[in-house]
Parts: structure tokens; sequence; C-alpha cells
């Protein structure tokens, strides 16, 4: 018994007169120290100079909060240690601020100062910390102060500070929703952000204050595609809704042509005979009519861009780049979604059961998507009842003829189980599906039938529900059935099953001529006990027998009348009533008792049993209100498609003046301009020489050919030096001397024999401006032999360009206008019997770091001729497209260039030393090598020269060893260099490495190299 006043004792429950009781305060359970003092403790632990104790007075007041307890009486001493300088007492302090500040309006205006102050801190943490307990303080009078505070963190060095500004802009708008140009104002700049971590809150801020505002998202949109993969995953869920809503609005449709492009086609080829004797004009205009769909490159963008997001572990991004695609993409790619979507089967109740509405919803207009997966959907007898409900919907959307038979064997199955709605859920799936699909109606049917007999009322009460409505569509097959429900009404005594079945008898009494007045004898004696729902319909089944059967059931029809007509329930009295007067010919009965036949006997239609989800897709998936199937507060509708494309150029945004030429680069540029221009004659050959190699003989040939050439190209070259000298100025003399004695100094050492500086690679045959008359002049022969045969593509096709067709190939020349930019050398040629006028580019779309020089615009092309131009693109050393348009006088084409990889590099001359010594710099992650099998075909020197020169624009090295060869070339934008090495070993073996610091180029080429040998 000892152990009793101890275990009192240290509960605080047996303490001695005199001293206060402390176990009944929440701070002090087991993990605080039992020497607590009460609240004055604490203002003293605060006041002290250590800050251990600060930190542990803090952690001892906010765990009083969360308990419940108020401590608002700290609110002075906690507030003096704002500014203390250990982060961690300042966090806590904040923590207690956010709690208390509303409710203490004047006490917290105390510390406005404090956070002001704060935010000025050198520490990031705790500029945020300030901001967000001063944005958190939800008092009017300092608006101001917060409004200043968010444009201050809005131009922050640190994202984390602009992140937190972002995340104040909707408390502050739901505090003074007056401020909101203001709010605009900061989130347009912080829009802008290039920054990852900005970027989700910035748009949350966005759809809170301005969703209407979509001329802000227009520059910032293909960023935000960009940056989209590297957001936080909430981040990620924002923005891509905001997006899907945006491409709604600035996009056409995908699939609205898609019936019209089935009718032309249909229309081709079954009267394509007769077309082909049509001239082209006619075939021109039936184009015309077709205006086949061309998807914009930004809306492609989207597309792209959130396709990986399908592998995210946050089933909220799967869930949203799923509506995205549901709402934006082509019919043809939203099966990519599919797989994801199942894959999510496997999360948590919660996340399945709001993944099954969604897929409820989309199985209806696309149930070829989910096919596949159909076994996925199969119920488990560990689900909860509303999956296993939604699963149900689910196969039943994807039932057809070729799977209705295993998921009926399905549905057998889940009739045994124990759960009452959902097998009631199950007996109306059987129903929709025999409805749908009408070679297994009469096999559902006979099983429904079969479970009438069953034990379980519920189940037989569901069963002659789906019956009633699946008879409807054949009664006079179904006689037997109905003379078989006619039997339960004995025992049945769920009302809605009650009614139906006398609805049947009713609606089909002629079928069961000499059951239907017994039926009603019986319902007449109970009529009394009825529920209201059964009684209206025995007063029907009254009134149909009187009209078709009155002299068996007249006496029966004008019993159950004078019952109704004392009923309780008024709705029953005031039906007893009308049907009456409609059906008893008296006097006062008027005209109306005609008709009384057409009335009750007319044929109804039969029922369409629909999923409930059928016109739930109006709500953007993965939204509360498409869950909720009602319209949710916040909710923002989903845009119709515009008929017409709104103009795509407010997307484009105009390149920064840091990317711009700088002046030193400018006066290299015109320095070198006359050495190329002046000397034209002597430049060719001499360079030539110079470069050595056999391949560059044919240049006299290609110079007379050049000097044959329109010279509109060269002319313009002229004109853009003109402007150029105007811009520079008649001051800058000294750089023209520069220029000449750069000049003199270029010509001395030409005259030497162009002898190389050790160790500098240099580019292979440097053709300058010598070369640009010839690049205008023909098709596609003008490069040599050693690169192999040039390669075209078709950029529009003769159909597509209704008439004109479009093809290019890389000639692999310098551009003239910039060095670092790809020539790509364009063939437009005129099929149709008109002529085409003002052929130009126009608004390219390129993402960032991207550059495109236009071709000088053709004034006009005549019918069946054919114009060759060059056009320079910087591709940045990537693959992605150059997407622009190409326009006539009447239409526009969407177009897109996408380089091979091997285009993106010039190929360089190197010693084998030199090779080895850069070789020897890239290695480790910059060298990849591959193992290949060399075939039959391509074992000699000259077919793997060929074949490898052929798949990139890359110079042969000199090698000492006859089983390797070496190639080098520089990428054209970074001037990386890029080292092959082909390793010919026993038989067909070979070995391919690749060193660049440009690892996806490498990598990427390593493909080409490898596929281009084994062809």
């Amino acid at each position: 018994m000892a152990a009793s006043p101890a275990y009192g004792e240290e509960k605080g429950g047996s303490s001695s007169l005199g001293e206060p009781e402390y176990g009944h305060d929440p701070a002090s359970g087991g993990i605080f120290a039992s020497d607590y003092k009460r609240h004055d403790d604490l203002k003293e632990m605060l006041d002290s100079n250590k800050d251990s104790l600060k930190l542990e007075a803090m952690k001892r007041i906010v765990a009083m909060i969360a308990r419940g307890k108020n401590a608002s009486d700290l609110f002075p001493a906690v507030v003096k240690n704002v500014a203390c300088k250990n982060i961690e007492v300042k966090k806590l302090v904040y923590v207690y601020l956010v709690r208390y500040a509303e409710e203490q309006q004047d006490l917290a205006l105390l510390s406005i100062s404090t956070f002001q102050r704060g935010l000025k801190d050198p520490n990031q943490l705790i500029r945020a910390s300030a901001l967000r307990v001063l944005s958190s303080i939800r008092v009017p009078i300092i608006v101001p102060i917060m409004m200043l505070a968010i444009k201050e963190a809005a131009s922050d060095m640190s994202p984390y500070v602009r992140k937190t500004a972002a995340h104040a802009i909707p408390k502050l708008y739901s505090l003074d929703s007056d401020q909101k140009d203001q709010l605009i104002e900061v989130i347009e700049k912080l829009l802008a952000d290039k920054t990852t971590l900005v970027a989700g809150s910035v748009v949350m801020a966005f759809e809170e204050v301005c969703p209407e505002r979509i001329d802000l998202i227009h520059k910032n949109y293909r960023k935000l595609c960009n940056l989209l993969i590297d957001v936080e995953e909430w981040g990620q869920v924002v923005i891509i809704n905001m997006l899907t809503r945006y491409a709604r609005t600035q996009f056409l449709s995908p699939n609205q042509n898609e019936s019209l492009l089935e009718e032309s086609a249909e229309k081709a080829f079954y009267g394509s005979e007769e077309e082909d004797t049509k001239d082209a004009k006619a075939e021109a205009a039936s184009l015309a009519k077709r205006k086949p769909y061309v998807m914009d490159p930004d809306h492609r963008l989207l597309l792209r861009n959130t396709k990986p997001l399908l592998q995210s572990r946050n089933a909220a991004v799967v869930m949203a780049v799923a509506q995205l695609y549901f709402h934006l993409a082509p019919k043809a790619e939203v099966g990519v979604i599919a797989k994801a979507l199942v894959r999510l089967l496997r999360s948590h109740s919660e996340v399945q059961y709001v993944v099954l509405q969604n897929v409820a919803t989309m199985s209806i207009k696309r149930r070829g998507m989910f096919e596949p997966y159909l076994k996925s959907f199969y119920i488990r007898s560990t689900d909860p009842t509303q999956i296993k409900i939604l699963k149900l919907e689910v196969l039943t959307n994807l039932a057809n003829e070729t799977n209705i038979s295993t998921i009926l064997r399905e549905f057998q199955t889940y009739i045994r189980s124990m759960d009452k709605d959902f097998v009631a859920a199950t007996i109306q799936a059987i129903g929709r599906c025999a409805t749908n699909i009408g070679k297994v109606r009469d096999t559902c049917l006979n099983g429904l039938v079969q479970l009438l007999s069953n034990r379980d009322e519920l189940v037989v009460a569901e069963s002659v529900v789906v019956i009633k409505k699946l008879l409807q569509m054949q009664p006079a097959q179904h006689s037997e059935i109905i003379k078989h429900m006619a039997k339960l009404t004995d025992n049945i005594q769920v009302p809605m099953a009650r009614a139906s079945i006398l609805w049947l008898i009713g609606e089909y009494c002629e079928h069961v001529p000499k059951i239907a007045p017994d039926v009603l004898r019986k319902m007449a004696k109970s009529f009394t006990n009825e529920e209201d729902i059964v009684k209206l319909q025995v007063i029907n089944l009254a009134a149909k027998l009187y009209l078709t059967n009155s002299k068996q059931s007249k006496l029966l029809t004008q019993y159950v009348l004078n019952l109704a007509k004392y009923d309780q329930n008024y709705d029953i009295r005031d039906r007893a009533r009308f049907i009456r007067q409609l059906i008893v010919p008296t006097e006062k009965s008027g005209a109306l008792n005609k008709y009384a036949k057409k009335l009750f006997l007319a044929q109804k239609p039969a029922p369409i049993l629909e999923s409930s989800f059928k016109d739930r897709d109006h709500f953007q998936l993965g939204s509360l209100s498409h869950l909720l199937n009602a319209k949710a507060v916040g909710y923002q509708e989903l845009p119709d498609w515009p008929d017409e494309a709104p103009d795509p150029s407010v997307r484009n945004v105009e390149v920064p003046e840091w990317t711009k030429c700088t002046s030193r680069e400018k006066r290299k540029e015109k320095v070198e301009k006359p050495f190329y221009s002046d000397s034209e004659g002597e430049s060719g050959p001499t360079e030539s020489a110079d470069s050595g190699e056999s391949h560059h003989e044919p240049e006299s040939d290609s110079e007379e050919s050049g000097s044959s050439s329109s010279s509109g190209t060269s002319s313009s070259s002229s004109e853009e030096e003109d402007e150029e000298e105007e811009e520079e100025g008649s001051g800058e003399q000294s750089e023209e001397k520069e220029g000449e004695e750069e000049e003199e100094k270029r010509k001395k050492r030409k005259e030497k024999g162009g002898l190389r500086k050790a160790g500098s690679p240099q580019p292979l045959s440097p053709m300058g401006w010598a070369w640009w008359p010839m690049l205008s002049c023909g098709p596609w022969q003008l490069l040599s032999p050693a690169f192999g045969a040039v390669r075209t593509y078709e950029l529009l096709h003769r159909m597509a360009g209704e008439g004109l067709s479009v093809e290019y190939c890389f000639s692999r020349r310098p551009f003239p206008g910039d060095p670092h930019m790809v020539a790509v050398q364009i063939q437009i040629s005129n099929n149709t019997d008109a002529e085409v006028k003002s052929l130009r580019v126009s608004e390219p779309k390129l993402l960032a770091g991207m550059r495109i020089q236009e071709f000088p615009e053709i004034e006009s092309l005549a019918p069946g001729d054919t114009a060759s131009v060059v056009m320079g693109i910087d591709f940045c050393d990537s693959t992605q497209a150059a997407n622009f348009q190409l326009c006539t006088h009447t239409r526009h084409f969407y177009v897109s260039i996408q380089p091979p990889v091997g285009e993106l590099m010039a190929p360089v001359f190197m010693s084998e030393n030199e090779f080895r010594k850069e070789q020897g710099k890239l290695t480790g992650m910059s060298e990849i090598t591959e193992k290949l099998t060399l075939p039959e075909k391509c074992r000699s020197d000259h077919a793997i020269v060929q074949q490898v020169t052929s798949a990139a624009n890359v110079g042969r090295v000199p090698c000492g060893a006859d089983n390797e060869y070496r190639f080098a070339a520089k990428t054209v934008t970074s001037g990386s260099l890029v080292l092959i090495t082909l390793e010919w070993r026993e038989g067909a073996a070979a070995q391919l490495t690749v060193n660049s610091e440009k690892m996806v180029i490498g990598t990427m080429l390593v493909k080409d190299i490898i596929q281009a040998l084994a062809q």
C-alpha cells in the first residue's frame, strides 16, 4: 500500500496544503522538466541572456498552444525576442506571433517595426519568416506596410524570399481586395522570374487574385512549360491546371476537323479514278475546303513537356497531367495516360476513389483507352463499397461485344457478395450492359429472372426494377416473365419493387389478361396498408384494366377509387378524383373521356440506362467540382475552344539586350567582311589549296556557276554592310585602321603558304562570302563527294501546301551571315497553275537562345518554277525543332526544321598528336564507347569513311594505325570539340568512341553513326 501515496505525490494529486498544483497544467508533461513555475518562470526564461533558456521557454509555450491552452498573456515577453540572434528562437517566436497576432491586434502592432527590421536581415530565412508573419497579421491598418514589404520581397535576391512574397499576395488580397491592381503588378513581375522555386507559388497567387488576366501568361507561357519538370510537385499541379485553361483559350481544338477529314478522305478514296482526270485547280480547291488541322507548336510544347510527369510519384501531379491530356490532346495521343492512371489504383483508397471518379468519366468518351487494362478494374473483396461501385461503373462503361462474356462472369461472382449495396449496384450494371449490348439482352434477362428466387429480398427487389426497364424494350416476347413476376406480389415487400411489378402488369395487361384482374383484387384488399408509391400504381392498374377489361374490373376499380378518395395523402386523393372523371363517363366529364385510352395506354419509350458520369466532363477533371458533380466555390470554368486561333505572336519574347552582339564582336565582324568580299576571286582557290584536301577540287566549276547565278543575295549583304557602316558612324577611324592592318597581316600569311599554328584546330575550308553566290544557284549538287550524298527532307508536302512543295537539306557550308548558324538550303516548287507571290518566313517560334535568319522574300514564283534559297538557324547545339510559318500572299503554313545531331557541327583539321592531346582532356563522363558489328559491305576504308561522314559533318584526322579511323569536328554554336574514333578489331567486331563535353550530343551521335554503319 506504500506505493499508492508515492504515485499520488508524483502526479500532484496528494500535494500538501499551501503548495500550488502543477500536475494539471498541460505544459508539465513527462517531456518537460518538473521544476515548471507557471508563466512567471517562462517570462524569466524569455528575459534571460542565454539562448538555451529562451529556446526551452519557446518550446514550452508552443507546446501549450498545441494543447489548446491560452498563452496570450506572454505576448509582450515573446515579442521582445524577435530581435534574438538565435534563428531557432526566432522561428518559434514567429510561430507564436502568427497564432496570436489576429486576436491581439493592438499588441501585434507593437511588433511591426521589429518585422520591418527583419525584412532587412542578411539571412534569407529571417527575411522570409518576417514577411510570413507580417502577412499573417490580419490588421487592416497595416495594409500599406504589407504592400511595401511584398514589393520589396518580390525584388529580393533570394528566390526563397520571392516565393514567400508570392504566398503573401493572396493573404493581402483577402484582407483588402482594393489592392488588386498593385498586386497584379507584383504578380506580373514574379511571373517573369526564371527560378523553379518561385514559379508554382506565383501561379497560385495568379489563380487566387486575377485568373481572368490571361494576358499575363502570354510572355511566360513557354518558360513555364520548360520549367515545369523542375518545379516542386504541388507547384506542378497548380501550373498544369492553369495551363489547361490557358490552352483552351489560345489554341484550336485538335479534334475539331476529325469528322470533316474522315468524310473528305472517304470521298477521295471512292472518287479517285474520276478525280485523276481533273486539273490541279480543282484539287487545290478541294484541299482548301478541307483545311487540315495543324497543331500550334506551343500546344505541342505543352503536351511534350507534361508527358514525363506521368511518371511522377505524386498522384496529384499524375492526375493533373491526365486531365490536361484528356482536355487538350488529340484523340490518338490521349491513350498514354491510361497506364499512369491504372498505376495509381495501387495507392490508398482515397487516391483510388478520386482516380476512379475521373476514369469513369474518361471511359465514357475514350473507351478504347482503358480496354487493355480491364483486369485492373476487377473488384477485390477488401475494397471499400464506394471503390467497388466505381469499379463497377468503369467495367460497365468498358463492356463491348468482345469482352461482355468475361464481364458478365465477373458480375455473377459479385452478386454473391455480403455487401448489399454492392450487389444492388451489380444488378443495375447487368441491366445497363443488357441495354447497351443487344446480343446479351436475353442472357441478362434470364439471369435476372433467376435472381427473383433469391432469399435476399433486396436482391429480388433490385432485380425486379431492372427487369421492368429491360422488358419495356421487347414486352411481347417476355409475357412469361411478366406472369412470373405477378406471382411475386405476395412475397416481395420492398415498395419500389411492388410498384414496378404493378406498373409492368398494368402497362402490358393485354399480354396477361387473366392474371391482371386477380392481381388488382389482391392489391385492393391490402390497399390501405400499402406505401404511397404502391397505392399510386394500384390506381393506375385499376384505370388501365377498366379501359381494357371493364367487365371483370369495373367494380374493383370503383372500390379502389373510393378507398383512395378518403386516403390521408392528398396526392392519392387528387389522383383518384382525376382518374374517376377521366375514365368513368358522366355528363360533366366532357370531351376528355374520349381520349382516356390514348392517355393511359400510349406507347412509352423504353428507358435509357445511362451512366451517372455521362455529363460530368463539362467540369475540369481532377477538380472538386467534378468529384461532387456540383460547382464548388472558387471553381474556374473550363473555357470552350475558340473558333479561330488567337494571334500566336503574343507568346513571342523579345531577345534580351545581353544576347545581342557586343561592340567587340561587331568590330571583328567588320574587320573580316572586307577581307572576304574584296578578295573574293582569290580567296577561294588559295584556301582550298591551304586545306590540302582532295574533295575541294570541283571548286572552280562551282565558282563559274556562282558567277552566273542571281546576285540578289550578295546585293542584300552589301546593303547590310552599308547600313552597319552608317550605324557605326564616321568617328571610328581608328577601328578602320586596325582592320586594314589586320587585313594586310592576313594577306602576308596567305602569301607565305598559309602555315597553321601548331596546337590550334582550325575549321576545314573556311569558305566565306565567296561561297554565298554559289549556295543560291543549284538545287543540291554543291556538296563535295567526300561528304557523301546530301539527304533531303520534306518541309511541306504538295497536298498540305495546296500545290506548293518545299524540301530542304543541310548544305554543310558555313552560313555567311553568322558563323554560329547552320546553313539550311531550301528548294520551293510551285506545282499549281497560278503564280505564288510574296514567299517569306514569319513568326518563328523558337526555344530560348535559338535564332533564325530568314531568307530574302521571293516576290513571285511562276507556275512550274522552282526557287532555291538559304536560311541560317542557330540551334544552340540542340536537336529541338525550329518552328516558323512559311507564308504566301494568301496562306500561312506551319512548318518545322529538326536537325540531325550530325548537322550541328563543322569539320576541323588537326594532327594526330593534337587529336590525342584533346582526347586526353575529354575522358570520364565526356567519353561514350559502344561496341558494334560491321556488315560485310562496310568493311573497307572507303565505305567506313563514307558512312561516318554521311551521318555527321566531320573531318578525317590522319592516323598511323591501319585499323583505326579518326574524325574531328566542332559544334557550330559553342565550338565544343567532338572527337570520333572507330577501331576495327578482328573480323567484323569494332568499337566506336565519341569524346565531347556535350554528353547529349555525344550519346545521340553514337546512335546515328552505328545506325549509318549498319545500313
